[in-house]
């Protein structure tokens, strides 16, 4: 059997970042596998924000009903492992190996009829429906990698369908406008699907109707079958009464920040309630509601590693995460002074994603990840020099330099008083998982 260590080295080889929206190739792979996507019942989530918190929550609310779920999520911090998990945690090097051996033989053969190989995307959606199948899972909650009708994970066809909000992002491969994305999301709904979406701008929401209707989908809206009805700060997140798709659920404690995530919250519940049968006649036993977001958590997501002073990372990647992060910072952290780490990929919105955080950060300090896709420093140091200023603004030439430049200026800048001060490093899941790996050594 081959290695972990392999493992990781051969889906590497096939390029970590490549992309090849070839649905064909995948097709032809589940076939040759024996369709394990069939074995299971699964929820499917797209939009821009909040998938992976979303799916969370989902395995979350599933397994407080004694469910057995497998979560498939993308990208990870820290390990491959964290992508395909069973009953809520990662798969076992082991188990992971020896899905790859299973699955690796068979991708050959696709890959030699085709004129590119399967993506490292490919591989490992592949290897999570394997791995569901074998398990065997009760439910599959899958999170799209990039789109929605040509990701791999669309060879599914869910019955539930989440559809968080829908923001520019990816223009360069979904389309310039909110319209043309949305349309790209719209393809994960199927015959006869149920269909749950988050509040959308008029321009998303059109095709997600008109998708619904020409297969015979059931829509239910946030703000109008479900939502938020009131949220207040709690101590180590936030109190949420939320209006389901069965009713009324209160006392709901939710163990992350911001007001976005009680909207993701309001969209798991009423997947969960729709994959689950609930609506005008039945309710979720509340109880189990309330243990299964008690004990949700959502790594790299305003996720405190140190204290004093306090650390927070967030993987906002685009002015729609983080517009969302900042809010969140205002409304429920309200720090006297932040100093931001910020490390970018060069094809997002980077003038944008820096305007909505100045406000708030008293300093930045611009660095660079490990991505081949990252902004070089110089770059993203004169953005954020014409935004911030130059005296606002310090260059760090790698990851622990700047993480080290920040502590010490949040320091300085306080006279050592360190309540109410903190860094947030954020920019790109890569920015957070490579501070992820210094800072929880």
């Amino acid at each position: 059997m081959s290695t972990y260590d392999e493992v990781v080295a051969a889906l590497d080889g096939r390029g970590f970042t490549r992309m090849n929206f070839d649905m064909q190739k995948i097709r032809d792979l589940m076939d040759v596998l024996g369709s394990p996507q069939r074995a299971y019942p699964a929820i499917h989530l797209t939009g821009t924000n909040g998938k992976t918190s979303t799916a969370r929550m989902i395995d979350s609310l599933l397994r407080a009903h004694g469910l057995h779920t497998g979560r498939y999520t993308s990208p990870h911090l820290e390990t491959v492992r964290e992508r395909i998990s069973l009953d809520g945690e990662p798969v076992t090097e082991e188990r992971l190996a020896a899905t790859y051996d299973e699955v690796a033989p068979l991708a050959d053969l696709i890959d030699k009829r085709a004129p590119e190989p399967l993506t490292y995307f490919d591989m490992t959606t592949a290897m999570a429906y394997a791995t569901f199948a074998d398990a065997p899972v009760d439910i599959a909650v899958v999170e799209v990698g990039l789109g929605g009708e040509e990701d791999a994970t669309n060879v599914l066809e869910a019955g539930v369908c989440v559809i968080t909000p829908i923001g520019l992002d990816h223009t360069e491969w979904l389309g310039d406008t909110i319209e043309d994305i949305a349309w790209a999301k719209a393809g994960i709904i199927h015959q006869g699907a149920t269909v749950i979406t988050a509040l959308q701008t008029e321009e998303a929401m059109r095709p997600l109707l008109e998708r619904s209707a020409q297969v015979g989908a059931t829509v239910a809206r946030e703000g109008s079958e479900f939502g938020v009805i009131r949220r207040d700060q709690a101590v180590g997140g936030q109190l949420l009464t939320l209006q389901g798709l069965g009713g009324v659920y209160d006392e709901v404690f939710l163990p992350l920040f911001g007001a976005h995530q009680a909207q993701n919250a309001a969209l798991a519940l009423a997947a969960v309630e729709a994959f689950l049968g609930a609506g005008a006649n039945k309710q979720l036993e509340p109880e189990l509601v309330r243990e299964g977001f008690a004990s949700v958590d959502s790594p790299g997501r305003l996720e405190r590693v140190r204290s004093a002073p306090t650390i927070l990372l967030d993987g906002a990647h685009n002015p729609h995460g983080m517009a969302a992060t900042v809010a969140a910072l205002e409304e429920e952290f309200a720090f006297r002074h932040l100093v931001a780490v910020v490390a970018v990929l060069g094809d997002k919105d980077v003038s944008g994603l820096l305007d909505l955080l100045e406000p708030v950060a008293a300093r930045i300090v611009v660095t660079q990840n490990s991505s081949p896709r990252s902004m070089p420093v110089d770059e993203l140091a004169q953005l954020a020099t014409d935004i911030y200023g130059e005296d606002r603004v310090t260059v760090a030439q790698t990851m622990p330099d700047a993480i080290e430049e920040a502590v010490v200026l949040a320091e300085q800048d306080t006279d050592g008083e360190l309540s109410g001060v903190a860094v947030l490093i954020t920019g790109s899941i890569v920015t957070v998982a490579d501070a992820r790996k210094l800072l929880k050594k």
